[in-house]
C-alpha cells in the first residue's frame, strides 16, 4: 500500500494572474479577505430603468411637451390670457398693408374696436371662436418702431411684393430683425390678381424661390378675399410660438393708453400713467420699469381697470356705447375711472433703487484723520483758488447687495497717468469738425463737402489697410525718447503665459461701476426664482395700469405722435452700471472701416445706447490682444460702460451716417459682465540689420539715441521670420545697437520689439439715441480692391 503525500507542483506548473477587484468601493476590503458590509443602494442605480419603463418614461415626457404647447397656444388670444400681438411689417414700397387690413377687419363673427390715436392699428375680437388678437402695423422707414414691436410680438406678419417680395429697406429690415431674435411670423403677399392665370403661378414660383434662402419652408398666404384672411387667421392662432430668451424671464408690455398728469413743482415732469396687457412674467410694483428709449424708473403704485377687449359682448356692446360719446383724446380712459382697483402699492423698503453708479469717497482710503487746522486751511485755499488740484486717492470696489464684500482697494491714478495721450504714430487722431459756408451755389457746396468725406473715407481704408499689412507696427518719435513716449508700456516674456495683475493701475472711472464676486452665480439664481414664479404681482394676461414716477413730459409727445410704448420691468442690479463684453462679428452688408473708440450705437436685448467701444480678439487667455478695427473675417468682444444685463441677450451695433441714417455694421450677443476682463494694447518697434554675423547682428532705425537702446535692453526682440534674441550692447550714440539671436538672421529680415498696456474703455455712455431716417441703400464710395498704398 503506497502512503499517501501532498501533490507538490513541478517547475512547469502553469501560474495564472490574480483577479483584479478594481478601484470601487469595497474592492481592496475582498482583497483583503474581510467581510463587505451591506451599504445602501445609490441613487444611480435605482435610476436605472428596464426597456419598457424607459419607453413609458419617454412617452410620459413628450406628452408633457405637447401639453405645454397646447396649453401655451390656448392661452394666447384667450379670455384668460392677454391678445395675440400682430404687428404689420411691409417689407416692399409697394406692399399694401391698408388692403391687409382691411380684409382683416372684414371678418363676419368678429367685433372690430380701432385703436385711439394711431392709425392702422385695431383689435379683433371673436366670441365665437374665443380668440382676440391685436393688430398693430410697423410704420415704414422708422427702424426704432419696427424693433421695438418686434421685441413684445406674439406673431410678425410680413406683407410682400407679388413680384419681387422685398426692396433694399426691406433686406435691411429683415436682417435687423433676425439679428435681434424673429419671433413667429407668417408671409402674405396682397395683390396679383391682374395677371393671367399661367402667369400668376409662374410669379408665385419665382416668389417661394426667392424667399427661400431667408424663409426656408415657409409658407406663403395670398391675401385678396375674406377666406383667405380667415385662413390665415387660423394659421397665426395655431402655430407654435417662438421664444426670445431675453424678454421671456421679463414682464413686459405694450401700452394700449396712456395719460400724463403733471408734477406740483414742474410741468415737464409728472407721473405716466400706462394701460396694457401684461406679457411674460409676473410684474412687481416694487421693481423698476424701463421705457424703450427713454430710461429706467420707478413705480408708485398698480391698477386694474376693466379690460377694454373683453369677449363678453355685453362688455364690448357697453364700451362701445360710451366710445361714441368721448372725445378724441389719446388716453381713453375717461370711461374706466370708475371700477378701478387698486392691486398694489409699493413698499419703500422693497423698492429698487435707481441708483446706477457709485459715488466714490475721496476720504475712503486716507490713513489719518485731518485736523481742523488742516481743513480750515484746504477751506481757505479752495476759496482762494478757482480750480481744483488733482491728488491721488484711493477708492474701494463696489459689490453688489447680497454678496460678501470685495476686500480689494484700487489705487486710482492722477489724470497724467490716465489712459489720455495721443500720438500720430499710436492711435489716429480725431475727425476735425466740418464748417459749411452758404454761398451763391449751393450745390457746388454740397458736392465739395461729399468730396471731403470721401477723402476722409479713402484715409481710413489706407489706415485700415496698414494695420492689416503692418499690424500694430508704430515708428519710433525722433523728437522724443522713446523711453519717455512708450513709459508706460511693458515687456512681456510670453503674451499668453506672463502673469498681469488685473486689479492693477485701474482708471478713476472703475470706482463708479459695480462688479459681481460671482456673475454666474447670481444669474443662475435670479433664473431659478423666476422659474419658481416666487414673485407676486400682477400675473401674465392682467390688464393693468402702471403709475411710473417722473417721467418726463417727451415720453407722452412720442406716444401721441403714434410711436409704440414699450415697456420692459427688470431684474435685480439691471439698472447699475457695470463693463459690458459683447461678441460680435461683421455684418456682411457693410465693408467701411470701423476704427476703434469710434461712437456707435447699440441695440443690447430691450435697451439702446450710444458708446465709443474697445474692440479686441476673443480667445480663451487671460489676456486678449487690442484690435484698432472692426475686423470682417473674425468675432471680436466689444467692450464699453453700459448698464448691467443678464445674458442671454442680443446685440445690434449700428453707426451714423451724416445724414442721420443708421447702417448696421455687427451683429452678435452679449457675452458677459466682467470689470476684470484684460484688454492689451500692442505696440511693436521695428528695426533692419545692418550687419550680420553668425549669430550676431548690427540693428539700426529701431532707436535714435544710446539712452533709450539701454532703457530697453531687457525687452526680448523677435524677427518676422522667427528668429528670437536680445540686446547686447549700444553701439555709438545714434540708436545702433548689438543683437544676439538664436540663428543666423536674413538680409530681409526686419527685427521687432513687442511693448504692451492695458487699455480701458471711456466713459461716452449715452442712453438717448437720435431717431434715424428712413434707410437708403448707400452708393460704396471705394471699393476695398482700389485702395493703393503709396
Amino acid at each position: 500500500m503506497v502512503a499517501a503525500g501532498a501533490h507538490r507542483p513541478g517547475p512547469l506548473k502553469q501560474q495564472n494572474k490574480a483577479h483584479k477587484g478594481g478601484k470601487h468601493s469595497g474592492a481592496s476590503q475582498r482583497r483583503a479577505g474581510g467581510r463587505v458590509p451591506v451599504k445602501a443602494q445609490p441613487r444611480r442605480r435605482l435610476r436605472d430603468l428596464s426597456r419598457v419603463d424607459r419607453r413609458h418614461q419617454a412617452l410620459q415626457l413628450r406628452r408633457q411637451r405637447k401639453e405645454a404647447v397646447l396649453a401655451e397656444k390656448r392661452s394666447l388670444g384667450s379670455r384668460d390670457g392677454p391678445p395675440h400681438l400682430v404687428v404689420v411689417v411691409p417689407l416692399h414700397c409697394r406692399a399694401a398693408a391698408h388692403d391687409t387690413l382691411r380684409l382683416l377687419q372684414s371678418q363676419d363673427s368678429a367685433v372690430v374696436r380701432v385703436d385711439e390715436g394711431r392709425a392702422g392699428g385695431f383689435a379683433l375680437l371673436c366670441p365665437r371662436l374665443k380668440q382676440r388678437w391685436r393688430f398693430v402695423t410697423a410704420q415704414t422707414g422708422d427702424l426704432h418702431a419696427v424693433l421695438d414691436l418686434a421685441k413684445v410680438a406674439d406673431s410678425l406678419l410680413f406683407i410682400l411684393d407679388a413680384a419681387d417680395g422685398w426692396d433694399s429697406a426691406g433686406e435691411h429690415c429683415l436682417s435687423c430683425l433676425f439679428a435681434q431674435g424673429l419671433p413667429t411670423y407668417a408671409l402674405a403677399v396682397p395683390g396679383g390678381t391682374d395677371l393671367p392665370p399661367k402667369k400668376r403661378i409662374d410669379a408665385r414660383k419665382k416668389l417661394a424661390k426667392a424667399i427661400e434662402k431667408r424663409f426656408p419652408e415657409a409658407k406663403l398666404f395670398p391675401l385678396n378675399t375674406e377666406q383667405e384672411s380667415s385662413l390665415l387667421l387660423r394659421h397665426l392662432a395655431t402655430q407654435k410660438q417662438r421664444h426670445l430668451a431675453f424678454r421671456d424671464r421679463r414682464a413686459h408690455l405694450l401700452a394700449y393708453t396712456a395719460e400724463f398728469v403733471p408734477g406740483q413743482e414742474s410741468d415737464l415732469v409728472g407721473t405716466l400713467k400706462v394701460s396694457g396687457f401684461v406679457r411674460g412674467q409676473t410684474l412687481d410694483v416694487n421693481s423698476l420699469v424701463h421705457i424703450v428709449g427713454h430710461g429706467d424708473f420707478q413705480m408708485s403704485q398698480v391698477d386694474a381697470p376693466p379690460d377694454p377687449l373683453s369677449l363678453n359682448p355685453r362688455m364690448v356692446k357697453g364700451q362701445k356705447r360710451s366710445q361714441d360719446t368721448e372725445d378724441d383724446s389719446v388716453n381713453g380712459t375717461d370711461e374706466m375711472e370708475e371700477d378701478v382697483k387698486v392691486l398694489m402699492k409699493v413698499d419703500p423698503h422693497k423698492q429698487e433703487s435707481l441708483q446706477s453708479e457709485v459715488v466714490p469717497d475721496p476720504m475712503e482710503g486716507e490713513q489719518t484723520w485731518p485736523t481742523e487746522e488742516e481743513l480750515q486751511e484746504a477751506e481757505d485755499t479752495e476759496m482762494r483758488d478757482s480750480g481744483v488740484a488733482w491728488v491721488t486717492i484711493h477708492a474701494g470696489f463696489v459689490v453688489l447687495p447680497g454678496h460678501e464684500q470685495h476686500a480689494c482697494s484700487w489705487t486710482l491714478c492722477c489724470p497724467v497717468c490716465q489712459e489720455g495721450e495721443s500720438s500720430g504714430e499710436e492711435e489716429p487722431a480725431e475727425e476735425e469738425c466740418e464748417t459749411m459756408t452758404v454761398s451763391e451755389c449751393l450745390r457746388d457746396d454740397q458736392y465739395d463737402e461729399k468730396m471731403e468725406e470721401d477723402e476722409q473715407m479713402l484715409e481710413k481704408y489706407k489706415q485700415e489697410r496698414m494695420d492689416e499689412m503692418f499690424p500694430d507696427e508704430v515708428d519710433t518719435p525722433r523728437d522724443v525718447p522713446a523711453r519717455v513716449r512708450f513709459q508706460k508700456y511693458r515687456g512681456l516674456k510670453s503674451f499668453r503665459t506672463s502673469p498681469w495683475d488685473p486689479k492693477e493701475n485701474l482708471p478713476r472711472d472703475y470706482a463708479r461701476i459695480f462688479q459681481f464676486q460671482d456673475f454666474s452665480r447670481t444669474r443662475k439664481h435670479l433664473f431659478r426664482k423666476i422659474e419658481k414664479e416666487e414673485t407676486e404681482g400682477a400675473s401674465v394676461g392682467w390688464y393693468v395700469t402702471l403709475h411710473i414716477c417722473n417721467v418726463p413730459v417727451s415720453v407722452m409727445e412720442s406716444f401721441k405722435e403714434g410711436k409704440p410704448l414699450v415697456l420692459f420691468s427688470l431684474l435685480p442690479h439691471e439698472q447699475k452700471m457695470s463693463v459690458l463684453n459683447f461678441l460680435v462679428r461683421r455684418h456682411p452688408s457693410n465693408s467701411e472701416p470701423v476704427r476703434a473708440k469710434e461712437e456707435l450705437i447699440f441695440h443690447c436685448g430691450f435697451r439702446r445706447f450710444r458708446a465709443s467701444p474697445l474692440f479686441s480678439q476673443h480667445t480663451s487667455a487671460d489676456k486678449h490682444k487690442l484690435e484698432r478695427f472692426l475686423r470682417p473675417d473674425a468675432a471680436l468682444v466689444v467692450t464699453v460702460y453700459a448698464p448691467i444685463t443678464f445674458p442671454p441677450a442680443s446685440v445690434l451695433l449700428f453707426k451714423q451716417r451724416s445724414n442721420a441714417m443708421h447702417d448696421l455694421i455687427a451683429t452678435g450677443s452679449l457675452l458677459s459682465v466682467d470689470p476684470d476682463r484684460i484688454v492689451i494694447k500692442r505696440l511693436v518697434l521695428s528695426g533692419h540689420p545692418f550687419k550680420i554675423f553668425a549669430k550676431t547682428a548690427v540693428v539700426r532705425y529701431m532707436f535714435f539715441n544710446r539712452e533709450d537702446v539701454m532703457w530697453f535692453k531687457p525687452v526680448e526682440l523677435r524677427t518676422k521670420w522667427g528668429r528670437r534674441g536680445h540686446i547686447k550692447e549700444p553701439l555709438g550714440t545714434h540708436g545702433h545697437m548689438k543683437c544676439h539671436f538664436d540663428g543666423q538672421l536674413k538680409s530681409q529680415d526686419t527685427v521687432l520689439l513687442n511693448l504692451y498696456k492695458r487699455v480701458f474703455p471711456k466713459w461716452t455712455y449715452d442712453p438717448h439715441v437720435p431717431e434715424p431716417v428712413p434707410w437708403v441703400r448707400s452708393e460704396s464710395t471705394l471699393p476695398v480692391q482700389e485702395v493703393e498704398m503709396e
